[in-house]
């Protein structure tokens, strides 16, 4: 079984003039789930991580320069999946999956609630990708959904949860989503194995949040339960710093 990383890094071309390649290849990971690539496949440096052993799969969104997902992997796929059907999410290049033999490894980019109109789409996707998940997993039911949610699940996920309280990303019908998700069959591998505060994956680039750690865990790795006795290792890496999010790494044993 794999270790698994997710990312979203915030526009490739900038993570890459950070040395996203050089950190990666130390990482020695086996599948790495990219979010908010911001690029079509041309502007995307494959050659880059080709040398490493990465075959790399990229979902971008029809805008340029928006949004965007990718799958690099190490491991060769039975099947890469590009987009889940619905036309208003594949449209931004939200969702990629890859199937190996005994388990599927999905990217996705959530939306954020950055105004009315994009708050209202969130909530319209939370229901969209719910249901096309409840439908998945009958088909395929080892299931790694990885990427950015855009959600802080509990008030230990976020570093101001009272200030937070009326904030998209930390708002009760979201929050409960996450819950509901959770019940559906699924792990929140991280806060599986580790129960402490103060552990983020997103800061704000305003007032010195990184180094202050005010900080939002936002980015997930969730297994489906039937994972869970594989479950090895979680981490988040905040030492990588090529984003304003940091990578969240998973390992599951053979």
């Amino acid at each position: 079984m794999p270790t698994i990383i997710t990312y979203n890094v915030n526009g490739i071309r900038a993570a890459i003039k950070k040395d996203l390649a050089g950190w990666l290849k130390a990482s020695n990971t086996d599948i790495v789930c990219l979010q908010e690539i911001k690029a079509k496949p041309e502007q995307f440096d494959e050659a880059l991580f080709n040398e490493q052993g990465y075959s790399c799969f990229i979902n971008s969104a029809v805008k340029p320069g928006y949004s965007g997902v990718a799958i690099l992997s190490k491991i060769k796929p039975k099947h890469i999946e590009y987009g889940c059907g619905i036309e208003k999410i594949d449209f931004e290049g939200r969702v990629i999956r890859a199937d190996f033999d005994n388990y599927s490894v999905m990217s996705v980019y959530f939306p954020s609630g950055s105004n009315h109109l994009r708050q209202a789409f969130k909530m319209e996707f939370l229901t969209l990708f719910y249901d096309y998940i409840a439908k998945l997993k009958k088909t395929i039911p080892n299931l790694i959904i990885s990427g950015d949610y855009n959600i802080c699940h509990t008030e230990i996920d976020i570093h101001n949860p009272k200030v937070n309280k009326n904030s998209s990303g930390f708002l009760p019908e979201e929050r409960e989503w996450v819950s509901q998700f959770i019940a559906s069959g699924f792990v929140d591998s991280f806060r599986h194995l580790n129960k402490d505060p103060h552990h983020y994956s997103w800061w704000s680039y305003r007032a010195n949040s990184r180094a202050k750690n005010l900080g939002w865990r936002i980015d997930y790795n969730m297994i489906a339960n039937s994972l869970l006795p594989k479950l090895k290792r979680s981490q988040i890496l905040p030492a990588a710093k090529h984003s304003d999010h940091c990578p969240v790494l998973v390992e599951l044993a053979d």
